[in-house]
């Protein structure tokens, strides 16, 4: 697969279009790799740097991870791509399956990071995090609370991106 490196801030309309129909977060503490489905997500300049917020809620198997790791990767898949596979990690326990095996993913490096990405075609981003910040239910708006009828309320992750690519076949 040919790998370019991207200006993470050129692509966030081709990241935002697809995050509603899923992308990949992946997440390695010691020697255990997760990825996960995510949906939601942020991008922008914060501290003037470029930054993807993921959230992860504390019951998912990635929560345990992402608490310890000094990083973690986004993997965005082409248009309409990996719609089973986006399926999958949405609805399987990484604590009970290896989804990236059952998925047939291949794991990559990326520089300066210690979290691997799925190796597919697609966008990737490498980022360190800056800031974990647990949602205070105290500062939200009322008209959010129906999404959180356990009170699982996510924790934010925000990260430097530190490396941005496109693969290719």
């Amino acid at each position: 697969m040919n790998q370019t490196p991207v200006a993470p801030l050129s692509v966030l309309g081709e990241v935002m279009e697809q995050l509603p129909r899923g992308a990949f977060l992946t997440v390695k503490h010691k020697n255990r790799v997760n990825t996960m489905t995510i949906g939601w997500g942020l991008a922008g300049v914060v501290w003037s740097k470029p930054v993807l917020t993921v959230l992860v809620r504390p019951g998912r198997h990635t929560f345990k991870l992402i608490e310890q790791a000094p990083d973690f990767t986004v993997s965005v898949p082409l248009k309409g791509t990996l719609a089973k596979e986006l399926g999958y990690c949405g609805s399987h326990s990484g604590s009970a399956v290896d989804k990236i095996a059952e998925c047939g993913f291949t794991l990559a490096t990326a520089e300066d990071c210690h979290s691997p990405f799925l190796a597919f075609p697609g966008l990737h981003f490498a980022c360190k995090t800056m800031l974990r910040a647990p949602l205070n239910p105290d500062l939200m708006d009322p008209s959010i609370a129906s999404v959180y009828p356990q009170k699982d309320y996510h924790t934010f992750y925000h990260g430097e991106v530190i490396g941005a690519w496109r693969l290719e076949e």
